[in-house]
């Protein structure tokens, strides 16, 4: 596979119900209540944009670092994270300047602590969705050996 062009596709769509509030769907998995967010006229309580695009980064996170983790045949005990985005105006547009995740990590052994540390510094290089957004991502991870 060395040397050969890689490409993937993803599909989703989108079916207006209401207001501002549509169904979000893909092929196999469940369907998404999506709105625009009450700051910008829309509805609380519902996925907004906002909260996918901070959502994607987090859920790539985690994806990205049990990848590490199984190839280096880590243990670990629980992987919690949050994060926030901070939208700012700028240039007289909307955008997000920053993406902060905080990870807590338990690993099962005091002896892949500095392990997880390097995985964790390669985690934001790997994932494939904080390399393909101009906003800047923070990580903040917290180890801790049970």
């Amino acid at each position: 596979m060395k040397g050969e062009s890689v490409k993937y596709e993803y599909n989703t769509n989108i079916e207006w119900i209401s207001e501002k509030k549509g169904i979000l769907k893909s092929d196999s998995k469940p369907d998404i209540k999506v709105a625009c967010p009450p700051e910008f006229g829309g509805h609380p309580g519902i996925w907004s944009p906002e909260d996918l695009f901070v959502a994607s980064i987090e859920v790539c996170m985690l994806t990205t670092f049990l990848w590490f983790v199984k190839k280096e045949n880590i243990g670990i005990k629980s992987y919690k994270s949050e994060a926030t985005g901070f939208v700012e105006l700028v240039g007289g547009v909307f955008k997000f300047s920053s993406v902060d995740v905080k990870i807590k990590i338990s690993i099962t052994d005091k002896k892949d602590f500095d392990t997880v540390k390097k995985i964790m510094k390669k985690v934001k290089r790997a994932c494939l969705i904080s390399n393909s957004i101009e906003t800047e991502v923070n990580i903040y991870p917290e180890i801790i050996a049970i």
